[in-house]
């Protein structure tokens, strides 16, 4: 196993990992009890490293389960504090790819709405109106391809939401290829939906430097018609 966390790093150094996440893998663990992508990097570094007894591995933001991408994890403490901080103070531009199965109103523009979460459902429903218990959610898209029969869209996330941009597009009538809890006809194969964390800029938690981090969609038919933009 840890030969595909190997396969799948995109940057490594003494304070980060990050990792092209597959879709359906979970990033932490939860109540399925499935093996989560933290534990697959901890044995990648236990081994390659060949460090003994508890591995520290922090983890500063996670993606939904079907959901493919980058997920950056923390090799010390210090990374840890200073990622957790730089999401929280939105420092780090996060952009997603999503294919949808219609065209949006416009060819790029932005969606504000306003998100409450029903953890019974585990689904967060969008409005136009500020609600109880709602979040504010704003994203940047713009469409960056399309086929015949799906449209390809380019999102930067201004705010990190439950389900955000699934929320968001199904509030505007376009449903993400396989995502049948927000709309979609019929599910992919594997569980996973055509939603790809593409890219990460950021400033490095140690070294200051600027880095921006691209990871390539799963290996698969219609991702492969936009893998070139």
């Amino acid at each position: 196993m840890e030969n595909t966390v190997r396969d799948r790093i995109l940057y490594e150094d003494n304070h980060l990992i990050v990792v092209n996440k597959l879709p359906s893998e979970i990033v932490q663990a939860d109540e399925t009890g499935d093996t989560p992508l933290s534990e697959l990097v901890k044995e990648y570094l236990r081994k390659t490293y060949h460090k003994p007894g508890n591995i520290f591995l922090g983890v500063p933001h996670r993606l939904d389960r079907p959901t493919s991408g980058i997920v950056l994890f923390a090799k010390t403490d210090k990374a840890l504090t200073r990622l957790g901080n730089m999401f929280r103070d939105k420092k780090i531009t996060k952009t997603y790819w999503a294919i949808v199965d219609k065209m949006p109103p416009d060819e790029q523009g932005e969606l504000k709405h306003y998100l409450v979460r029903n953890r019974k459902k585990n689904k967060s429903f969008a409005s136009d109106q500020e609600k109880k218990d709602s979040q504010f959610a704003h994203l940047s898209y713009r469409v960056a391809g399309a086929t015949t029969h799906y449209y390809m869209l380019e999102i930067i996330l201004h705010t990190g939401r439950h389900h955000q941009i699934r929320a968001q597009l199904a509030a505007i009538g376009c449903t993400i290829k396989g995502d049948l809890k927000y709309g979609a006809k019929r599910s992919n194969k594997g569980g996973g939906i055509y939603l790809h964390a593409r890219k990460v800029e950021f400033e490095h938690p140690t070294k200051k430097e600027p880095m921006i981090i691209v990871a390539r969609p799963p290996l698969d038919p219609l991702w492969d018609c936009f893998v070139h933009l």
